[in-house]
């Protein structure tokens, strides 16, 4: 179920807050909620879900109250593991690595959000391990913490601490609703009028035979998608946000405006927050960070890069996109970083640009012939030069692309610091008016049946 679908939005959303306004165990609400939410589009599949809450709240008592806690640790995280790889990497390895034949309709179907999921469950595994949270207190906590329709297919990434008091007790104001509902309308919007016109740009450029990618037609293509994925899991991550923030939930923010960094490591600050610091907190730092020497620091930096790559797919391409990250990463550690801060401003940002979009061409790619395809045409070794930039976007697209590229940045944040804005009132009444807008626009967007399913649903 798509959360930018009329089965969603008209049906869905309004059974559950009535649901979840009118009866009395909240809790239990939203877990049922969840899980028909998942067996919507998942099927059978909700019963692994369903494994993996009680798999693990099980293992977190051992870990909490055991002997052998590290051992109890072990065996959980391996078993999270273990559902991953299976639905998600064996078909990868068997074909790709050991390059074994095997029809592909014998190979398991991917879960949503078997990767959201599974990192949840494993960090809750780690942070009860570490002292750093306590076991949930029943298994519908824990259900309700890993299966929390908002954010279940997608993330953000919750840890656990983040919430459990929320889960136990939590106080809906009305501030709450009304600025979820905001980032609710904020982040549809952004979905159906941004992300979804970008895509249309980018997948018929990202369609075209490897024969006819000009120049052109691979700078239109890529930065296209440089938006799209950037609106399009922005606006998943607004709208679980708000949604999480309506029925009493904080979930922590996922994106601070990326392509206003003029570095790389400045841009994974700013760039799905929760994954990055995931990395970071059960990887990184357990590999040794940056405390064992430049040579170990650097080692740890394309370890947990490459295999972030793979965390977003099963394929060579995202194995690169990875590497290709850690790398960067490594050489502005050597002393890149410090050349960057010497120069304008605006020479760091276009850097930081091009390094982004080189590493979309693998993300979005294929297979690696595409990927190099269209990287030779991007230096300007295509060989022809037929193509405009307006075969490529529509009237509609040239119109928004500018839009999108002006709303990538904090703009309304740069404006109000530099110009004295409106009287508070006359603030709030053209936000309440533009909201209103915005949602009716979406409305009939949905109705048309203009919408398509958000890029991390497949990860």
């Amino acid at each position: 179920m798509v959360f930018s679908s009329s089965i969603f939005l008209f049906v869905f959303l309004p059974l559950f807050f009535t649901a979840y306004a009118t009866l009395p165990f909240r809790n239990v609400t939203i877990l049922c909620f969840s899980l028909f939410f998942y067996a919507w589009g998942e099927g059978l599949y909700v019963a692994l879900l369903l494994v993996s809450i009680v798999c693990n709240y099980w293992i977190s008592k051992r870990i909490d109250h055991g002997p052998r806690k590290r051992l109890a640790l072990a065996i959980g995280v391996g078993l999270n593991l273990i559902f991953l790889f299976y639905f998600k990497y064996f078909g990868f390895v068997t074909t790709e690595i050991l390059g074994l034949t095997i029809n592909r309709q014998q190979l398991p179907v991917l879960p949503l959000g078997i990767s959201f999921f599974t990192f949840q469950a494993i960090s809750y595994l780690v942070d009860v391990y570490r002292h750093d949270a306590k076991p949930a207190n029943s298994v519908l906590d824990l259900g309700l913490y890993i299966s929390m329709f908002p954010q279940l297919i997608a993330g953000p990434i919750v840890r656990y601490a983040s919430i459990s008091q929320a889960i136990r007790n939590r106080v809906i104001e009305f501030n709450d609703i009304q600025a979820g509902f905001s980032l609710f309308i904020i982040g549809l919007s952004q979905k159906l009028i941004l992300a979804d016109k970008m895509a249309l740009v980018a997948d018929d450029v990202f369609s075209m035979s490897n024969a006819s990618i000009s120049t052109t037609a691979a700078w239109s293509g890529v930065s296209a998608y440089t938006l799209q994925i950037y609106f399009d899991f922005s606006a998943y991550s607004l709208m679980a946000i708000g949604l999480g923030r309506i029925i009493g939930f904080h979930l922590p923010r996922n994106f601070d405006y990326p392509y206003q960094s003029t570095s790389l490591s400045e841009f994974w600050r700013r760039w799905h927050i929760s994954l990055s610091t995931w990395f970071r907190d059960y990887l990184y730092i357990p590999l040794g960070g940056n405390q064992r020497g430049k040579f170990r620091t650097y080692l740890n930096l394309i370890i947990v890069f490459t295999l972030c790559g793979i965390w977003h797919g099963a394929a060579w391409n995202f194995l690169l996109w990875g590497y290709f990250h850690g790398s960067v990463l490594v050489i502005e550690r050597i002393g890149l970083a410090r050349l960057l801060k010497r120069l304008p401003p605006f020479m760091s940002w276009l850097y930081l640009i091009l390094v982004v979009m080189v590493g979309w061409v693998f993300f979005r790619a294929e297979n690696l012939d595409q990927a190099i395809t269209f990287l030779t045409a991007m230096a300007g070794f295509d060989g022809q030069q037929q193509h405009t930039f307006a075969m490529f976007f529509s009237p509609e697209a040239r119109l928004l692309f500018p839009i999108a590229a002006i709303a990538s940045f904090p703009v309304y944040s740069i404006v109000t610091r530099l110009v004295k804005g409106p009287p508070p009132w006359l603030t709030c009444t053209l936000r309440i008016a533009g909201l209103i807008s915005l949602a009716l626009l979406c409305m009939v967007l949905v109705v048309s049946g203009s919408y398509s399913p958000f890029i991390y649903f497949r990860f």
